[in-house]
């Protein structure tokens, strides 16, 4: 090892080209870090661009289809049940399907319960309590 050691011979011009090549990498190694931070960074604002782009498109064809008499007429009659003058409109109730129907049903007590207290009162003294109660503060316990 002592012979392979001894065979290298520095010279003035390989020491200063070595140190020129550590300087090189410190200097290179955190811009690299830095291009490839700021290229991750360009590439998730693209990606929010076309999102944007695509909501954009989406909304200029929902006004392009609000424009159009025949679909706002279209939505007047499904969403606020607007008809026209002399036509019968027939409202379909309990129109869920029979999956949407739970299995279980509760029957109905037919008696006529009395609370042992009149809830009126009861939400009166509450809030007139809750009005007028002082703030109390708790001592650190220490």
């Amino acid at each position: 090892m002592r012979e392979w050691l001894g065979g290298i011979r520095l010279s003035g011009f390989m020491i200063i080209m070595l140190g020129l090549v550590i300087l090189a990498a410190f200097v290179l190694v955190p811009t690299v870090g830095t291009y490839l931070d700021q290229r991750a960074q360009i590439a998730a604002l693209e990606r929010s661009v076309q999102a944007t782009a695509e909501q954009v498109e989406a909304l200029e064809a929902e006004r392009d289809r609000w424009s159009d008499p025949a679909y706002i007429t279209t939505q007047a009659r499904e969403r606020l049940y607007y008809v026209r003058p002399g036509e019968v409109v027939y409202l379909v109730d309990n129109d869920l399907p029979r999956s949407a129907i739970p299995e279980e049903r509760h029957a109905v007590s037919k008696d006529v319960e009395e609370t042992e207290t009149d809830w009126m009162s009861q939400l009166v003294r509450s809030v007139t309590v809750a009005g007028t109660a002082q703030t109390v503060s708790v001592a650190p316990a220490g």
